[in-house]
């Protein structure tokens, strides 16, 4: 199930999440300066577009959940909201 979520505010940035066990959305637009996502949550400022945001909190080792399937795993604690890539998965 592929849930795109539209933003009629344009200070809410459009997101993407696919499955319901996905703990990452990611980003559909280049609204960096935006600081929210449909649905309320806080995420932080300057995330390009195409990278992912935490939906949750998300522990050191806990598995990275992207459209359905895992990509990674946390090898930082990851806040609710916060950029997720490189710097903080493996």
């Amino acid at each position: 199930m592929t849930k795109a979520i539209p933003s009629a505010d344009p200070k809410t940035r459009l997101s993407v999440t696919a499955h319901t066990q996905d703990n990452v959305a990611t980003l559909l637009d280049g609204k960096v300066d935006c600081a929210t996502i449909s649905g309320g949550l806080a995420i932080t400022k300057g995330v390009p577009f195409g990278h992912k945001v935490a939906l949750r909190s998300i522990s050191v080792g806990e598995t990275i959940v992207k459209y359905g399937v895992v990509i990674g795993h946390a090898y930082k604690a990851i806040g609710a909201g916060e950029h997720v890539h490189v710097h903080n998965i493996r």
